[in-house]
């Protein structure tokens, strides 16, 4: 089985806080009063010794069930998020926490934001993969049913499993087709990331004080060895024993921006003035440069999860988000 399939069966099966947005039905509302039929030569208004009848009154449509939060005008109902949240809490009992102790209150507490931030970000995607003509076939969905019956051990080993965590075939459905769903627009995403790019090979020194990196850049400028200070100086456990090597990186790669920006404005053979970050004093070598090198297996894969937390973050910079529900609650 694909390592994809099978991130979809740990997350629907093993995830201690599996945690998905099933669309929920739409709110019913009350059908309209049925006709009485009228003969053909029945007379077009009443005579003038009938009695008035009484005007019929439209049945109100039935209110809108409670809401959690409502994203870009789509609800998410208060019931599907206490229901999620109830998973929540079976799923600490699995793991022997009682959810009536503090330890339990305290992890529900912190688990009530993130599991509407979850369900909030499910109906992003979809909304995305709406726009975009991404859609999986009910042959996908069943196809991926089957392959977990399989792993559970047959047909009934599967709807105990489903019983255990409070879930019907159906929603386990729903969120089979979420899952491929959010899997596709993170493929979309992933692929538009060049496998070969613009990469410089850099060294750094990290030191603690401003005037600790002043006196280490003036040791360079009177020609001493780069490398050989990293080791002597360097914070960096990382690098030091490597004399402050960061070898070839492409730009997005780097913790410190700051760093990343001075690398790529420097020559090989060129090293930088004191850089300030959040980590502490910087001083950048440049070693080599490339205008066009594939990028390691590592920062592929950064590049790649980088390009994913973006493109979720866009979404919600762009949506419309009202909660109905306090974290805390």
């Amino acid at each position: 089985m694909s390592s994809r399939r099978t991130s979809v069966l740990a997350a629907l099966l093993l995830s201690t806080a599996m945690v998905a947005c099933a669309a929920p039905p739409s709110p019913s509302t009350a059908p309209p009063p049925t006709a009485t039929p009228v003969p053909p030569d029945a007379p077009t208004t009443p005579p003038e010794s009938a009695e008035p009848t009484a005007t019929s009154v439209p049945a109100s449509p039935t209110p809108e069930p409670a809401l959690a939060a409502r994203v870009n005008g789509e609800p998410i109902y208060l019931a599907d998020y206490e229901r999620e949240l109830e998973r929540y809490k079976s799923s600490l009992q699995a793991q022997g926490v009682d959810p009536n102790s503090q330890e339990g209150q305290d992890k529900i507490a912190q688990a009530r934001g993130w599991i509407l931030n979850m369900m909030i970000e499910q109906v992003l995607t979809e909304q995305a993969a709406k726009k975009a003509g991404v859609s999986v076939s009910d042959a996908e969905v069943e196809q991926y049913m089957q392959d977990m019956i399989a792993e559970s051990g047959g047909e009934e080993a599967f709807r105990a499993k489903l019983q255990e965590w409070g879930e019907t075939y159906e929603h386990a459905k729903q969120e089979v087709r979420a899952q491929l769903i959010g899997m596709q627009m993170t493929q979309r995403v992933v692929s538009e990331v060049p496998d070969s790019a613009e990469q410089v090979h850099a060294r750094h020194i990290l030191v603690d004080t401003k005037e600790e990196a002043q006196r280490i850049h003036s040791q360079l400028e009177a020609g001493a060895d780069f490398a050989t200070l990293a080791r002597a100086h360097s914070l960096d456990k990382s690098t030091r024993e490597h004399g402050g090597d960061l070898g070839y990186f492409p730009r997005g790669i780097l913790v410190s921006q700051e760093v990343e920006e001075a690398a790529f404005s420097l020559q090989p053979g060129q090293f930088s003035g004191v850089i300030s970050s959040p980590l502490g004093f910087h001083i950048v070598q440049v070693v080599e440069r490339e205008p066009d090198r594939a990028v390691a297996a590592e920062n592929l894969q950064l590049l790649r999860e980088k390009a994913v937390q973006d493109w979720v973050e866009k979404l919600w910079a762009q949506a419309d988000v009202q909660r109905f529900v306090e974290a805390g609650q």
